[in-house]
């Protein structure tokens, strides 16, 4: 069936942030980690995943978009040697906050990346898992036809005392058709420590999700800066520029006004001026023929988005797109 009009999709992507630094893990002696564990979690008590939740809920129930895409939805569990487990989830958390403001979201496609559970220095054991999720607003017009949820083939490895560990990440993809015009959406966060393996990780997607006639979307933390030289170097991979050769249009550089700058704040979410001074979290779009974008805004950037007690909803702004489907 083909619309003989033309018809808005809108669009989040949203690095959520897992709470907490985990890097001095990578260093840490065997003897350390306990340590380590227990200093990485408190972190990410102090960050606060409720009152982030509700901070990123607003901005969603600002812009209401028909479909999210949330990196690093994370899943933190304190599990004690002879109690109950506590959860701390970040993804049922975020849809109660929506929930209660009365905005309905449904998780369409889900990949779970890295998994590990390590002991802390109080006995306790602390298990982490990062997720990526695709959202879609119950109310919205949008119909989902099929997913697919996989990980990448190609993954960084390394040793956390002694043991070798892989950072497995992944992407998930939805069909969908919005009053009879039908695309795919690919949601994503590529690795962020060896370009080599970025590099790698676009290069599944592009010989994956991305085959494919119908209209194509990528959302995600791409972490290759949209503002970058392509140098190899950080997040001025070559990985951007990959995309866009692959025939990729970029929502900010089509109708963004400003620099678009996504990442990043402090680990602790407290410092008191904004660091965000790369864009690495990015809506790319493909067949342009078909469609063109006519909005695009970063959100949870600005001081009044923080919380009451003065934290960035996360250490990367999201950012929101308007669509229009023209004739498909």
């Amino acid at each position: 069936m083909r619309s003989s009009r033309n018809v808005l999709l809108s669009i989040m992507t949203w690095n959520t942030y897992i709470g907490a630094e985990l890097t001095p893990l990578l260093s840490a002696t065997p003897k350390q980690i306990p340590k380590q564990v227990t200093n990485v979690f408190r972190q990410f008590l102090a960050t606060d995943i409720s009152k982030r939740a509700r901070a990123i809920a607003l901005q969603i129930i600002l812009k209401e978009p028909d479909i999210i895409g949330l990196q690093e939805a994370a899943l933190w569990e304190l599990i004690p040697p002879y109690s109950q487990r506590t959860v701390y989830d970040f993804l049922h958390i975020l849809l109660c906050e929506l929930k209660y403001r009365g905005l309905r979201y449904r998780v369409v496609a889900q990949n779970k990346n890295f998994d590990t559970a390590l002991p802390s220095s109080l006995w306790n054991l602390i298990r982490f898992t990062d997720r990526d999720v695709i959202l879609v607003r119950e109310t919205s017009a949008v119909m989902v036809i099929g997913k697919i949820e996989a990980n990448f083939k190609t993954n960084w490895h390394v040793q956390i005392a002694g043991q070798l560990l892989t950072i497995q990440r992944g992407w998930s993809a939805i069909d969908a058709s919005v009053q009879g015009c039908r695309f795919r959406m690919v949601n994503t966060h590529l690795d962020s420590h060896s370009p080599e393996v970025q590099i790698a990780q676009a290069n599944e997607l592009l010989s994956g999700p991305a085959e494919t006639e119908i209209p194509l979307i990528f959302t995600g933390d791409f972490n290759s800066n949209g503002n970058g030289n392509g140098n190899g170097n950080g997040s001025g991979t070559p990985t951007y520029q990959n995309l866009i050769a692959a025939g990729f249009e970029d929502t900010w550089v089509a109708v963004g006004k400003g620099n678009g700058f996504t990442c990043c704040q402090g680990a602790d979410l407290l410092n008191v001026e904004s660091r965000l001074n790369e864009r690495i979290d990015l809506i790319l779009f493909r067949k342009k023929k078909n469609w063109t974008a006519v909005e695009a805004e970063v959100v949870g950037e600005a001081q009044r988005d923080r919380t009451k007690t003065r934290l960035w909803p996360s250490d990367h702004a999201g950012v929101y797109v308007k669509l229009e489907f023209k004739n498909c």
